[in-house]
């Protein structure tokens, strides 16, 4: 176990905790117990206030820092994809997502988390610096190619329309307006978050 530095910060909410055990106190909480090294109780707290507040980002981002502390990616990852689909200029559970994908060898996926961080944070230069070498080593590792080529039309064939819908084509049409409404909700926040910042 670390020092016990940040113990007043515990002893604070959990004081707020105690008092009300419903209300949302459980993330700073849990980020107090994570600082002071006591990952278990921080990862223990946050899985007991998410069963009342499961849609709380803040608290998955909190849980999701305890697990990235212990080492636990996949769990991280786990945590943070549904957070960052909801919240993509949440820059800590999108940073933090990044460097799960990273460590895990998951080079394509780190490099559209740290391409939609850059895209939040276009002066950052470490991210910026992080997505050329993660860009340059897929290409060299071919897990990106770079199409030089146009590719030969004897690739292309000419299918009904029809063919693209597999299954009950009313279930795939809501599938794909759902899909359409969530990159529309998506654009709405980007846009949201950069007329603030222009303010």
């Amino acid at each position: 176990m670390n020092s016990v530095r940040g113990t007043p910060q515990i002893y604070h909410y959990l004081r707020k905790y105690q008092e009300d055990p419903r209300s949302r106190v459980f993330a700073p909480l849990a980020e107090a117990y994570r600082k002071a090294g006591l990952l278990e109780e921080a990862i223990e707290i946050c899985r007991d206030g998410l069963r009342i507040h499961p849609h709380f980002i803040g608290g998955r981002v909190a849980l999701s820092r305890a697990l990235f502390d212990k080492g636990q990616y996949a769990e991280t990852v786990k945590e943070l994809e549904p957070v960052v689909l909801d919240a993509p200029d949440n820059l800590v559970a999108q940073k933090l997502l990044a460097e799960s994908y990273l460590i895990l060898g998951r080079m394509s996926d780190a490099l559209s988390a740290y391409k939609v961080l850059l895209f939040f944070m276009p002066q950052d230069v470490e991210v910026a610096r992080l997505v050329r070498e993660i860009e340059s080593q897929a290409y060299e590792d071919g897990l990106l190619v770079l199409q030089k080529d146009p590719i030969p039309l004897r690739s292309y064939s000419v299918q009904p329309a029809e063919s693209a819908i597999s299954g009950d084509p009313v279930v795939r049409k809501r599938e794909w307006v759902a899909r359409i409404e969530m990159l529309q909700d998506l654009l709405v926040r980007v846009q949201r978050f950069r007329l603030a910042k222009q303010a």
